[in-house]
């Protein structure tokens, strides 16, 4: 079984997401182990305090370096870790192969930070992976802890009911958008399934599938190429 531990200043923006839909029937199926370790649980100040203001004079406050600390080494004693993810606008941008590798991991650790940023010297000492999930600033770390999580999580074998269909999604096949989807009704107002989805012609269905891919494809190919970005 998997093991993930996310080490956050605000636990409680974690809560709802991993205790729902996929995240939760993957804990309940005993697929994965999440856990979610409160910052303020590891300080040595009597008022629980976990930042504080920046040498140099910036604005802004810092994560203190001492709670990191021992909390990471807690869990260091407790077993080894794959990968210890910091979640930071300066990493590299997460995709699927990163997806990919990670569901393959045993125990991993996500720091999430918060606030102006995390004392450097943490991300010294532990730092394996630095992640970002795109060119744009939130007010902490836990939401893109939650996004890697997700990602991670749904490519661990048993958790989907369809075994197959996280292997068919958008970007598993390279840098390949998935054909669009359709279900029932075949016709609502007015708009209806293309006529080869209800052929039962799997050679033609799987010829559309492609076009439609390459077609989508190359569209996001252009809007990554251009910059256009919505905003």
């Amino acid at each position: 079984m998997m093991r993930i531990d996310i080490i956050s200043a605000v636990p409680d923006l974690l809560s709802s997401p991993l205790n729902n839909s996929i995240l939760k029937r993957a804990q309940d199926k005993k697929k994965v182990k999440i856990v979610v370790h409160n910052l303020r649980n590891y300080s040595f100040d009597k008022h629980k305090q976990i930042d504080d203001k920046p040498f140099g004079g910036e604005p802004g406050m810092v994560l203190k370096p001492e709670p990191f600390f021992e909390c990471i080494r807690k869990l260091f004693k407790e077993r080894s870790y794959d990968n210890i993810i910091f979640t930071t606008p300066r990493g590299k941008i997460f995709g699927q192969k990163a997806a990919n590798k990670f569901s393959l991991s045993k125990n991993i650790i996500i720091v999430a930070g918060h606030y102006k940023e995390i004392d450097e010297r943490v991300r010294q000492k532990f730092a394996t992976d630095e992640i970002s999930i795109g060119n744009f600033i939130l007010t902490g770390g836990e939401l893109p802890a939650l996004l890697i999580t997700d990602a991670i999580v749904r490519l661990i074998p048993g958790v989907l009911n369809d075994s197959e269909s996280a292997l068919n999604d958008s970007f598993q096949n390279g840098n390949v958008i998935e054909a669009p989807c359709y279900t029932r009704p075949s016709e609502y107002e007015g708009m209806k399934v293309p006529e080869v989805l209800l052929s039962g012609n799997k050679r033609e269905i799987e010829k559309w599938k492609e076009e439609q891919s390459l077609k989508l494809t190359k569209r996001w190919k252009n809007y990554n190429k251009n910059g256009e970005y919505y905003g």
